[in-house]
């Protein structure tokens, strides 16, 4: 069932969280991946009592883009500065949601925070999810985005030279492997990648996989069950089936990525498996900024009044910035 942490969860919880966190988890829903339709009702739920985002300054508008020869379609979501010059640089968002959940409304207001404070156009997909379409069709959709946006760069104001993958979560995963597909097919460039909390490694052997088994937002029962939706009946999780473009941590060849920023936190399962990602782009000499915030849980950025996640939250920013802008 879907619930909520409350004081005495939080209070007999063994990790030594940030205070703040700690206080705000009582105001956090579980979703329950046993029951992925339940989940996504949930989500929904939330959405429904959240405030109205202040779109001032920025035009949103929604085109529905082709995604395979079958004539399925994609809802893209562009999020873009009014007074901004162009051609403006690209923030290419895959949404998180342990390849099952989420959406682009969750992602909306960070969108606009976003297109404000970078001066960049931030386009969401609103790629196809598991266990009704499991892999590749959200890689493929998310392909097809970025092929997309480089086609209309012109129509939409940006520039192709200057488009940043982001993604936290599953959305971390998918940035990362659509980084390596659009090498390996010669596509659409890529300047930087943003990889926040991502969920690289179907193996589920890194310590941190092992140990976090009860943690807030994300732990080792919800990975197994994300990466059996996601897989689907190509391959066993954890067998030697399963695509380096499934699971980017399976990859072996590094070389001529772009630029990469990885956040972890302290206490959350991926945390491992992100860490080992930035060493493997940094043995390729791939540029990377690997930052660990302490005392943190999986995106525990929602509770964006804590000073952790206003620092998290600020680095994002400013690091986007820098890559695009200079």
């Amino acid at each position: 069932m879907n619930r909520r942490f409350d004081g005495d969860l939080a209070a007999a919880m063994s990790y030594k969280l940030d205070a703040e966190l700690a206080a705000g988890l009582s105001y956090i829903a579980e979703l329950d991946f046993n029951d992925i339709p339940a989940a996504r009702i949930m989500e929904a739920k939330i959405m429904a009592v959240m405030p109205p985002v202040d779109t001032t300054g920025v035009s949103v508008r929604d085109v529905e883009i082709p995604v395979d020869n079958g004539g399925s379609t994609m809802k893209l979501r562009l999020t873009t500065p009014i007074d901004a010059h162009w051609p403006m640089p690209v923030i290419y968002n895959l949404h998180g949601g342990g390849f099952c959940c989420g959406n682009i409304d969750a992602e909306h207001g960070r969108d606009v925070e976003l297109a404000k404070e970078v001066g960049a156009i931030v386009a969401t997909a609103a790629y196809r999810l598991a266990p009704e379409n499991p892999y590749p069709t959200s890689l493929e959709d998310c392909y097809a985005g970025l092929c997309w946006l480089a086609e209309h760069a012109g129509e939409i104001g940006a520039d192709a030279d200057r488009v940043a993958l982001h993604g936290r979560s599953a959305g971390g995963g998918l940035a990362a492997a659509l980084t390596l597909l659009a090498r390996d097919r010669g596509g659409p460039g890529i300047c930087y990648q943003f990889l926040s909390v991502p969920e690289l490694d179907d193996r589920l052997d890194t310590p941190s996989m092992r140990r976090f088994v009860d943690t807030p937002r994300w732990n080792r029962t919800k990975a197994i069950l994300s990466w059996k939706y996601y897989l689907g009946d190509l391959a066993e999780p954890g067998s030697a089936d399963v695509p380096a473009y499934a699971a980017p941590a399976r990859e072996t060849n590094f070389a001529g990525l772009p630029p990469a920023y990885i956040s972890v936190m302290q206490f959350d399962p991926l945390r491992d498996e992100g860490i080992r990602y930035a060493q493997k782009l940094l043995e390729a000499d791939v540029v990377v900024e690997l930052h660990l915030y302490p005392a943190t849980f999986h995106a525990s950025s929602i509770i964006a009044a804590a000073e952790v996640s206003q620092r998290e939250l600020a680095e994002e920013v400013a690091v986007l910035s820098r890559a695009l802008n200079g």
